[in-house]
């Protein structure tokens, strides 16, 4: 495979979302991503659904659109992990391996011995990644997290939502499993900060990813914004918390989103929107007083923008390079012209749909072009691919699909 890490093998023993999406970000940036799975059963997110992948006469197959989100590029193999046997051919891959994942409760693989130090002993170079809820360690560790319990937890959900004296108001999940994907995202930082310092020592490490440090970690503004004033966030709806004005505004035949910067930008604004005097109010002039009077700002853009479409506001706000957009459905992001250029959606060849959809890495490398040829494996696709690599191929007791 292509990709700047096409000379790296990854051990997937993750299921579910924050796992996976890192080994799907290794395999879309050339790594042999082997994905351990279940034997029998496979990864949760299989069944979850509808809705499912079709075949050819439009019957709905085992693959749920979810599971097809995040396991695109792997092989996949079954394994029964209370096996001896089985537990033998994950010591044989972690021996040929750069990185491990899993997200296994704590202390879960060691009862298997296949821990941390089970596998360093086997492979001292072995990068292996624990992604769990609360952590390695702390009163909440032996714990189990979803996404949406931890979105909660980690105060994401507190200042998220419509504020609560609105219609609607009240605390709102972010509409993607944020935490479990920005747990994948750091996971795959931290994999390969470790790769780069191995480089340097030839030495593996154990990395700790807990779900309840990444959402901590992702309140960025909102915790710095409390912790350097004391007052607590709340939910405001859409409008911005320190820069305005950024909002969504009703147009007459819809809405916009507005998201001025800075006063440069507010100036071009109010000269678009045929309100140059705004820009000169002292009241307006400035980012810090445009929050401290947004009270009385906000109706009068308000009154301004519902007395025309959304077309001639896109239009003249766009002539003036004021930041602004529709609120596009997932239909019309994939229409969109710039998405379409960028070639975002991508159709791979499936052994059962005979193709089916695939949004791709954003990632782009000038001198190391990513490849997308390897659809989402089905469950157990490769397993005697791989045993057949191990040299395994054949035993007694070995089964599974063919690669």
């Amino acid at each position: 495979m292509a990709g700047p890490l096409s000379h790296i093998r990854v051990l997937d023993l993750s299921r579910i979302m924050a796992g996976p999406w890192s080994g799907q970000i290794l395999a879309d940036l050339g790594a042999d991503v082997i994905k351990v799975e279940r034997k029998g059963a496979g990864d949760d997110t299989r069944q979850w659904g509808p809705p499912f992948l079709k075949d050819e006469h439009g019957q709905d197959t085992s693959e749920s659109g979810y599971y097809l989100s995040v396991n695109r590029g792997k092989r996949s193999i079954e394994l029964d992990l209370a096996d001896p046997d089985d537990q033998s051919v994950i010591r044989a891959l972690a021996a040929r391996s750069d990185i491990l994942l899993e997200n296994f409760k704590v202390g879960g693989l060691a009862r298997y011995g296949l821990g941390y130090d089970d596998l360093k002993a086997v492979n001292p170079r072995l990068i292996y990644c624990s992604i769990t809820g609360f952590g390695l360690s702390g009163p909440k560790s032996p714990q189990v997290a979803y996404d949406f319990m931890i979105q909660a937890m980690g105060g994401l959900m507190s200042f998220t939502g419509e504020r609560d004296d609105a219609p609607g108001g009240g605390p709102q999940k972010v509409g993607v499993p944020i935490v479990d994907i920005m747990t994948g995202m750091y996971s795959t930082v931290a994999v390969l900060a470790a790769l780069a310092q191995r480089g340097e020592t030839g030495r593996g490490e154990h990395i700790d990813i807990a779900m309840l440090d990444v959402s901590v970690a992702m309140l960025a503004n909102q915790a710095m914004n409390y912790l350097v004033s004391g007052k607590e966030p709340i939910r405001r709806g859409n409008k911005h918390p320190n820069i305005q004005p950024q909002d969504v505004f009703r147009v007459r035949d819809g809405h916009i989103v507005l998201a001025v910067g800075n006063d440069e930008q507010f100036r071009r604004f109010a000269e678009a929107i045929g309100r140059p005097e705004l820009a000169d109010d002292p009241r307006y002039a400035t980012n810090v007083e445009r929050v401290n009077h947004l009270d009385t700002l906000h109706p009068l853009i308000c009154e301004v923008l519902e007395s025309r479409d959304l077309d001639h506001w896109l239009k003249v706000l766009g002539e003036k390079a004021v930041p602004c957009g529709p609120i596009n459905t997932v239909p019309m992001v994939f229409e969109d012209e710039q998405v379409r250029h960028r070639e975002m959606l991508r159709e791979l060849r499936h052994p059962l749909a005979g193709k089916t959809p695939q949004v791709v890495s954003p990632m782009r490398f000038a001198n190391a072009p990513l490849s997308f040829d390897v659809a989402p494996p089905l469950l157990g696709q490769h397993t005697q691919e791989i045993l057949r690599e191990l040299g395994l191929a054949g035993e007694p007791g070995r089964a599974g699909g063919e690669g």
